[in-house]
């Protein structure tokens, strides 16, 4: 092959240099971010020399050469174009760059709270239980249902209150912490900032409507008779603590550079959690109570408006309220409304809301062939129907934004039932399911309300949701016309009948299960995947390490009987940069089966989001007559036969 022309070629097709924002490559793939995709030769691209397909993900033009191909090509493009070579996360940061701002925006969002995610369902899944539980069995005087004696000092109960107030209770903790790891500051003082914004000196922003009602709000001066804050806390916000943590993130940064190693340690930290602090309190949290007071008055409005427009309205934006924690707000609409009306009509919108972005997000996980979306999906998606929408609304739904505006949709149509029926509620504080509890002089409207939300909101989704989904961004997808190599009539003079074994423990699956179009169509050639229980990955035979990437994710044999065999330790793990695998050979060295070659940690791969299914490719499958799976659909052991080639 000339690679060379084929460097040259990929360079006409993309439209020369000045259309090229970066280049890197990985195992596997050529990966460029594109200017202006408006130039590419989409005809030139499908007949570029040796490459074995391109699409498009993530921002990122990707052309798959295959292992080894791609390092030589991508030489001559960097020795051609002049172009600096970039780092794996260099382009991804200029892909992520060339997105929109409300994409970048869901972007920031979705990697603040996908690490905090488990935490948040399980917090969210119990409170919701214990909520519904703790209504049912309250007395009737005390403005529950009744309809059981519940005894809340047990030892059994009170740590029940715990965990579930664990996470939810402490959310600005854990956003402050992730946010500061997202926007490249100490993760430390990002939790510290967290804290310190729902300090107990603070008057909660749960108790804020109490605190105006009796008198009690504190109100302090910052520049007297100009300009004075009320001194509550920013429970259950997510903005205000997002760009506090951004401000504190942009001071440390810089002063690190400016300030003398020997008081960078306790300078630098005081500085930015005190600027940050001071900034957050005085000026960006008032914005947002001014904002959301204004709001709720047009909230108001909206439901007096007839034929139910107001009601349409108010379900599509209630979700997207939830995202910077107004909806903590809402509750001052139903007390007003039950201490003026009796009845609130507000509470059945918010549980049409709930039940559709959980009708939505359970779409996802039914379509999704991920285990880890589909393990996400649906405790998320329950924890809606119990009431809490953060899980589903932050980790599936946003992300993917099309699952999010299908629940928008079906909660409008939900609340136009509301409307229609006249639905309202004897209380507040229940939602979902169990929100039926508080409209039980009008459950067959509930009931209609709940399947009309559920279901238009679960229907659109599914229809609109990618079924080989893995991480709610964009899918790459490859031609449907993207050949799979066809095995040589003979056995080249080099290569002889051999069998490959299995370099990890765990299920060996079909290719079809393999959320990744570049490895599920076998464009390197036949394949075989596991999913592993054990992040040992040793040599399947006796042979050369003839490529090991610099991110560790990849390592490439050569056997002694010439079989040319790739190893990819879980899907689009080189974003991580090696951090969480061990090399034990360098390329070069001479490996028999069984030797050690890599140690991967499966938790850290799964909790950054990727799936550790591990495909093993034979790149040479041209050389054989026949490449036969023989462990398909079993569990395996390292040393047991996967791949018999002939």
């Amino acid at each position: 092959m000339d690679y060379r022309k084929a460097a040259e070629e990929v360079l006409a097709a993309v439209g020369g240099k000045d259309n090229i924002v970066s280049a890197a490559h990985c195992a596997t793939r050529l990966r460029l971010v594109i200017a202006d995709n408006d130039k590419l030769d989409e005809k030139a691209l499908e007949d570029i020399e040796g490459a074995k397909g391109t699409f498009q993900a993530q921002g990122q033009l990707q052309i798959i050469f295959g292992t080894g191909t791609v390092d030589k090509v991508f030489e001559q493009f960097i020795a051609i174009t002049g172009i600096d070579a970039s780092t794996k996360d260099e382009a991804k940061e200029a892909a992520a760059g060339k997105q929109n701002v409300f994409m970048r925006a869901i972007k920031v969002l979705s990697d603040v709270f996908v690490p905090i995610i488990p935490a948040i369902v399980a917090s969210g899944m119990l409170m919701g239980i214990m909520s519904a539980v703790s209504y049912m069995g309250t007395s009737v005087a005390d403005g529950g249902a009744g309809f059981f004696v519940l005894d809340t000092t047990t030892v059994w109960w009170r740590i029940a209150s715990l965990i579930n107030a664990c996470a939810l209770g402490n959310l600005q903790i854990l956003l402050g912490f992730s946010a500061a790891k997202v926007f490249g500051g100490n993760p430390y003082l990002g939790a510290s900032l967290g804290a310190l914004l729902i300090s107990s000196d603070f008057i909660s922003a749960y108790d804020a409507s109490t605190a105006i009602a009796n008198g009690t709000m504190i109100t302090l001066d910052v520049i007297p008779g100009l300009y004075s804050i009320d001194w509550i806390g920013y429970q259950g916000h997510v903005i205000p603590i997002l760009v506090g943590v951004w401000i504190l993130c942009f001071v440390e940064k810089r002063l690190h550079k400016v300030v003398p190693e020997m008081f960078d340690l306790f300078v630098t930290p005081l500085v930015s959690v005190s600027v940050a602090a001071y900034l957050t309190i005085l000026f960006v949290g008032p914005v947002f109570v001014w904002l959301e007071n204004g709001i709720l008055g047009v909230l108001q409005f909206l439901l007096s408006v007839p034929l139910g427009l107001g009601y349409i309205a108010i379900g599509l934006i209630y979700s997207p309220s939830v995202v910077t924690g107004l909806h903590q707000m809402y509750t001052t609409i139903d007390v007003g409304m039950l201490a003026s009306l009796g009845v609130t009509y507000w509470l059945p919108i918010a549980s049409s809301a709930n039940i559709a972005q959980g009708g939505a997000c359970l779409a996802v996980a039914v379509k999704t062939k991920s285990d880890k979306t589909k393990g996400l999906a649906v405790p998320s998606g329950i924890s809606c129907l119990l009431g809490i929408t953060e899980p589903a609304i932050f980790g599936v739904n946003l992300p993917r934004v099309k699952p999010f505006v299908c629940g928008m949709i079906g909660s409008a149509c939900g609340a136009l039932v509301c409307y229609i029926t006249q639905l309202a509620a004897t209380g507040t504080g229940v939602t979902g399911i169990f929100g039926i509890l508080l409209c039980i002089n009008q459950p067959i409207q509930y009931i209609i309300m709940f399947a009309v939300a559920f279901g238009v909101a679960f229907g659109l989704s599914f229809i609109t949701a990618k079924d080989d989904d893995k991480k709610g961004a964009a899918k790459e997808t490859l031609p449907e016309s993207s050949p799979t190599p066809e095995p040589a009539a003979v056995i080249g003079a080099n290569h002889t009948a051999e069998t490959i074994c299995s370099p990890m423990t765990g299920a060996c699956v079909a290719m079809s299960d393999v959320p990744d179009k570049t490895f599920s169509t076998e464009v390197m050639g036949t394949s075989t995947a596991i999913r592993p229980t054990d992040g040992r990955v040793v040599s399947p035979a006796d042979g050369t390490v003839t490529m090991l990437f610099d991110t560790l994710h990849a390592v490439g044999i050569t056997t002694a009987a010439g079989a040319e065999i790739l190893i990819h330790v879980g899907l689009d793990t080189v974003e991580m940069g090696g951090s969480p695998f061990t090399a034990h050979v360098k390329q070069g060295d001479t490996v028999k089966k069984g030797d050690l070659l890599i140690e991967a940690d499966l938790d850290a791969i799964k909790a950054a989001g990727h799936d550790t299914v591990t495909p093993v490719i034979i790149t040479n499958t041209a050389d054989y007559a026949g490449v036969k799976r023989v462990a398909e659909g079993t569990d395996v052991s390292c040393g047991d036969a996967i791949l018999e080639l002939s």
